[in-house]
């Protein structure tokens, strides 16, 4: 088995693949949310589809789900989206896997309704504000930006053994060149890596 990837969007891969709305469910595991981008006006048929889906044994995540300043979707309906995942998140007690675009604070803010574990995907800022997050109890996932982005890099050398996670999101780029930067940040062993990626996976819930 190869190294885990905790979010990607190619069936192709192993790890945590991204379902998008009304795609035939993979045999493989996958997470299932709504895209702040993807809302509906009317979001009723999408929480529909996707409070059957999040029934499978296969999803083992409720996202990416979130907040984005970047999108033309109304912020308030993107925060009632958001909601409704949290809760469907709490009730089958399955972790969430966080899509945010400039609203950190808020989404901090609705922490309080969460009683699952919550997951910054693709998580590419600097220290003051991963600190912030991580002492709320946080997770991050940490894609392409740890490659080159050297504030990145020093939040992650510093960030918790038990609060990350790795992965590639929507780069074409393998999973493994990103283990080993971040065992290099980490100096760590690639086996070691992988055994801790492990046990952060069975810590929020996921088994595989």
């Amino acid at each position: 088995m190869g190294h885990f990837n905790f979010h990607h969007h190619f069936l192709a891969k192993t790890g945590i693949y991204n379902l998008n709305f009304k795609e035939n469910i993979p045999d493989s595991i996958f997470s299932a949310g709504i895209h702040p981008k993807d809302i509906l006006p009317d979001f009723k048929s999408q929480l529909l589809w996707l409070k059957k889906i999040a029934e499978n044994k296969n999803c083992v995540a409720i996202g990416e789900c979130g907040l984005d300043s970047l999108v033309e979707i109304n912020l308030d309906l993107q925060k009632e989206a958001f909601l409704k995942q949290i809760y469907l998140a709490n009730e089958l007690q399955k972790p969430v896997i966080i899509h945010c675009v400039r609203q950190f604070q808020e989404v901090l803010r609705m922490k309080q309704f969460a009683d699952i574990p919550m997951v910054f995907h693709g998580f590419n800022k600097k220290s003051t504000l991963g600190n912030q997050l991580s002492e709320k109890g946080f997770y991050f996932s940490f894609g392409r930006s740890l490659l080159q982005n050297v504030d990145l890099q020093l939040f992650f050398k510093y960030v918790p053994l038990e609060k990350f996670f790795l992965e590639t999101d929507a780069a074409e780029i393998d999973i493994d060149i990103i283990y080993q930067k971040a065992a290099e940040i980490k100096d760590l062993k690639i086996e070691d890596l992988n055994e801790i990626i492990d046990k952060n996976l069975q810590t929020i819930g996921i088994n595989i």
